[in-house]
This record gives structure tokens, sequence and C-alpha cells, in this order.
């Protein structure tokens, strides 16, 4: 069964004002996980302010993201998925780019070296700070996703990517194929766009340009596509969707063909992760059982809670 983990890191603010928006953004980015299907034990929410659910685990410092990684790399097993996201400030020396923390920093050297202990198949990592895009090329590898917010460390400025990618899990806007999940290239996609247009609106010209890699080329792109070089990894990736974690039936029967049911839906997310590594006769074999699986399961529900539809 496919599981998402999550790590969510607030930085060094700067001051006040950031501080609270990078902590908004941060917050909201961890209820919206929970309403998704990431469980409490999957999620690690690190800053330096309380937020009103009890969601933060411990402060933002390099010591407690190597120990959430260490963590995830005991949990995890090579099917499950995960995620790293990233709100604050960053840096940038021409040599090495940096996520700003309270204490000593943590370059995109350092997470390379903590990825590389996960035993999944798959990480998404995205850094939303300023001066993040280095962390493409540093961190690129096969089966990693990675997000900037910029595409160079020289750039430098306040980033508002962060707040646009949180949105876009509350937004149908960004559900394109509208299968009531955010893949993160719909994510992607949506706070690009969205950042564009704040620009636009102000007059301004942009200070920033997101990029995405999810091939291991060490090549972002600023156009990711599903069909794209960067894009296909991406587009099938997803925390999940609200139907996961919705409240199960208390008919055990019912609870059971519901539960049955997530687990086909995984195994499709899994099988689709898989795709660019299987004969494409097998592949195609494979996932038409899994939906035929998926559409009998999904019939058998509606016959027993009395749903007319076929």
């Amino acid at each position: 069964m496919l599981r998402a983990f999550l790590l969510i890191v607030v930085g060094l603010s700067g001051d006040p004002e950031h501080g609270e928006l990078f902590h908004k953004w941060g917050s909201t980015f961890a209820e919206a996980s929970t309403k998704v299907g990431v469980t409490r034990d999957q999620l690690v929410y690190l800053a330096d302010m309380k937020d009103e659910a009890g969601r933060v685990s411990g402060r933002a410092t390099r010591e407690e993201i190597e120990k959430a990684l260490a963590a995830f790399a005991k949990a995890a097993a090579p099917e499950d998925v995960v995620y790293v996201v990233l709100f604050g400030h960053g840096s940038s020396d021409g040599q090495s780019a940096r996520f700003n923390l309270p204490g000593p920093d943590i370059t995109a050297a350092d997470f390379n070296t903590m990825l590389r202990r996960l035993p999944a198949r798959n990480v998404v990592f995205v850094n939303t700070s300023s001066s993040s895009g280095p962390f493409v090329e540093a961190l690129s590898a096969p089966g990693r996703t990675i997000i900037t917010a910029t595409r160079s460390g020289a750039e430098q400025f306040t980033t508002l990517f962060g707040g646009y990618f949180v949105e876009a899990f509350s937004s149908d806007a960004a559900d394109a194929d509208k299968n009531k999940r955010i893949s993160m290239l719909e994510a992607f996609q949506y706070a690009k766009a969205e950042v564009a247009r704040a620009y636009e609106r102000e007059g301004l010209l942009a200070t920033e340009h997101a990029m995405l890699d999810d091939n291991g080329d060490k090549n972002g792109s600023q156009t990711p596509a599903p069909t794209g070089a960067d894009g296909k990894l991406a587009a099938a990736l997803s925390l999940g969707s609200a139907a996961d974690a919705a409240p199960l039936p208390e008919d055990p029967k019912l609870r059971a063909l519901y539960l049955e049911r997530r687990d086909l839906e995984r195994r499709v997310e899994s099988l689709r992760l898989l795709k660019d590594s299987m004969p494409p006769a097998k592949y195609a074999s494979e996932l038409e059982q899994l939906v035929t699986d998926l559409a009998l399961k999904t019939r058998e529900i509606r016959r027993l809670e009395g749903d007319p539809k076929p």
C-alpha cells in the first residue's frame, strides 16, 4: 500500500511579518495534508512557532530535520513516497545554495546525503524559498521530483511561490484533470501561473521563475507536462485525496469493501509510477486488470449502499 510521509519545515523568517506568513503557509499545508489522508504519524512539521492544532513537532533546526528523515528512513517502505516541503528564506554564494535555519543553515548537499538514506523509490522535494534554483542540480536523481521557486541562486528576493503552492491543494482550479487529487505537477502549474498573475497585477517584472525536474537529468523545466521530458512522474504523484481521509462506513461488509477499493486505488498509483520501467504490454495488461477490479469493487459498494447507478 502506497503511503505518503511528509516533512514540512518553516525556516528562518528574518522579520515578524515573514515569520507569520511562512508559518501560515506551513500550518495550512499541514492541515491540507491531513484532509487527503496523511496521518499524524507520517507527518513531521518543524517550525519555531506553535500552531493552534498542535501539529508542530519540533524546532526547525538541522538536527531535527536529520532526525525526521532518519525516522522516515526506518518507517517508509520502497513503494511509499517521501515528501519534503520547505518554506522560508534561502541564500546562495555562487558555490552552494542553502536553506536558512535558526543555527546552522542546511545546504542542498546536506539534504542530498539525507535523501540517499531513504528506502522509498520516490521522493518529492519542494523548496519554495529564494535562491532555491541550485537545489535542482544538487538533488536531481532517478525517482526524485524536485521543485524550486527560482531558476537560479541569483533570484534572491522573497518568493510568492510557496503561498500559491499551498493554495493549490484547496483550489478546484488546480485539479486540471478533475480526479479530486492534486498532483505535484498540477500544484506546480497552478502556483507558477498564479505567481505570474500576481506580478502582472502589480505591473512588476517577475523576480522568481519556478522549476521542476523529475527525470534525473539535473536540468529543471519551467514548462513541465505529463508528456514532456519533465512532468511525467510529478503528474502521477499526489499526497492523496479527500476520499482517503473520509470516515469509513460502520457496516463491517461495506467497511471492508471501502478498504479494498482504497488499496486498489493505491495499487493503480504505484503501477503508474513504474510505467517507464516496465514493458509497455505488461504495464497495459496490469493496469487494465486493476482498473477492471476497481470498477467492479465500486459497483459492489454502490449495490450495497442502494445506489441504482451501474
